[in-house]
């Protein structure tokens, strides 16, 4: 038997040849097209996550400035950290909407679904943001206390002064016991109203704080006919103690009236009952939301990469 030359072995040669060449050049093109699908995907998941962390950031920061706002001293403070807080709930909002523009063409559904729970929970948030922030900057409560220990505290300490020397004056007259009573009485009412206003501005409950007023009426009542005796005296008529007590009294009744609306408008009191009661549920509704999305995307499935949850122990 002849052998084959190499002339008939020639096409077969050409077409595995041939084969082998369309095999190679859609294996590359199969590497190509799918290394390059992954790279997009996992392009995709990480903006997807990166801007969760920054929702999750800002909802932090946002929440922090809140609270320092809440508690700050003065008027100053409170509005630059009500202003901060803002500024941080303004960059939540824009990464919030990057995401759902990132989500809307053809994201998954769990995940849009998920967002728009989010959505939900953090406008519910920027409503009680909203009320608590403009509460927190008006500080009437600290105001209260101020004019309480400042200005009421010393016409107070004048009037006790004045009607002191009333009774070292007069103890020892005729008339000693008498103005000693009606001195002593007008100074213990007044101490009462200043030890009940300080309970009136902490208080959030109107009935207690109508209660507290009503107590502070019947002692202006006693002290004005206490004073108004004293005035009454004869020897007292033209004492100039007994003018100034008066006097101081009327300055301190006027102080206390710019108190009491104070304490009725309870922006600190109310701002810090929303802040660790409303608030703290709301923001951890929002942080439980957004770890919701942000694990949906970490299950998404990617051939050829694992990350996300940890893989389960043999």
């Amino acid at each position: 038997m002849k052998s084959k030359t190499r002339s008939e072995y020639l096409p077969w040669l050409i077409g595995g040849v041939a084969f082998l060449t369309v095999l190679v050049v859609f294996a590359l093109y199969a590497h190509a097209h799918l290394g390059g699908n992954r790279a997009q995907q996992l392009a995709s998941k990480n903006r997807r996550l990166d801007l969760i962390g920054r929702m999750q950031l800002d909802l932090a920061s946002a929440s922090e400035a809140e609270k320092s706002a809440v508690l700050a001293t003065t008027d100053a403070g409170s509005l630059m950290f009500a202003n901060q807080a803002r500024a941080a709930t303004t960059e939540l909002v824009q990464a919030q909407q990057e995401l759902r523009a990132l989500l809307a063409p053809n994201g998954p559904q769990s995940e849009r679904e998920l967002l728009a729970q989010f959505s939900t929970a953090f406008a519910n948030l920027q409503r009680l943001d909203d009320e608590l922030l403009a509460l927190a900057v008006q500080n009437t409560n600290l105001k209260a206390y101020s004019l309480l220990y400042g200005p009421a505290a010393e016409t107070l300490a004048e009037m006790d002064t004045a009607l002191e020397q009333v009774v070292a004056r007069y103890a020892d007259g005729s008339e000693g016991k008498q103005v000693m009573a009606m001195a002593f009485r007008a100074r213990i009412g007044v101490l009462r109203i200043q030890v009940l206003l300080s309970p009136h501005i902490a208080e959030e409950n109107d009935a207690k704080m109508d209660q507290m007023e009503a107590s502070m009426t019947r002692e202006e009542t006693e002290i004005r006919k206490h004073l108004d005796g004293l005035a009454t005296m004869t020897k007292l008529a033209a004492d100039i103690d007994v003018v100034a007590a008066g006097s101081r009294f009327l300055e301190y009744e006027a102080i206390k009236a710019k108190i009491l609306p104070l304490s009725r408008e309870n922006t600190n009191v109310r701002s810090l009952t929303l802040s660790l009661n409303q608030k703290r549920k709301a923001i951890s509704l929002c942080l439980d939301a957004l770890n919701a999305v942000r694990q949906a995307m970490l299950d998404e499935p990617i051939a050829g990469v694992t990350y996300g949850r940890a893989a389960k122990p043999r």
